[in-house]
């Protein structure tokens, strides 16, 4: 009997749930804000509560469980180099779930699962884009990296203008086979 043994299921056997939740528990490490359904956020949010809490600790036992869980060192030195002082003076609420809707695939509940502080430079690169209505923040390192660039001359560059014979270009050998054999999906 399984009395006092509630989990969320997620469909799957306990090797492949387990193998589920450790990788949610990675890109987590890695990315610090996830896009995921809402029942998988809720599964992995007591690992990754329990990781920061060890990297809070950092001793060396600390450690080697978290290692045990995440399997990589470059991991383990990131989640107790950065995100571990980060959390310091807080004592849990480390993660959020935003809702985002449904999916629709198969109208599940999505959400935007992530760590309540994260780093300073994404939360400022986010702020601008918000104010900017720039959807993605790359978009914003790319405005920046344009600003710091020295100005250059400008330079005027000439098109070499087509004779217009009356001839049209010839088409490519492949244009035409393109066109016959498109499928349904392709003209959406």
């Amino acid at each position: 009997m399984r009395h006092a043994k509630k989990r969320y299921q997620l469909g799957r056997f306990t090797s492949w749930h387990d193998a589920t939740i450790r990788s949610l528990a990675k890109n987590m490490v890695i990315c610090q804000s996830i896009k995921t359904t809402l029942t998988r956020a809720k599964a992995s949010k007591q690992m990754i509560e329990k990781l920061i809490t060890l990297a809070k600790k950092n001793t060396l036992f600390a450690r080697r469980q978290a290692q045990r869980i995440l399997g990589e060192h470059k991991l383990v030195n990131l989640l107790f180099n950065e995100i571990g002082p980060r959390f310091s003076k807080r004592n849990s609420g480390f993660t959020r779930i935003i809702n985002l809707g449904k999916r629709r695939g198969d109208d599940a509940e999505m959400v935007i699962f992530e760590l309540t502080q994260l780093k300073k430079k994404e939360v400022k690169k986010q702020k601008e884009a918000k104010e900017s209505n720039i959807k993605n923040v790359k978009d914003i390192e790319k405005i920046q990296d344009v600003k710091e660039m020295p100005e250059q001359k400008e330079t005027k560059i000439s098109v070499k203008e087509i004779p217009v014979d009356g001839k049209k270009p010839q088409k490519k050998f492949m244009g035409g086979l393109r066109t016959i054999f498109r499928k349904k999906s392709d003209s959406l």
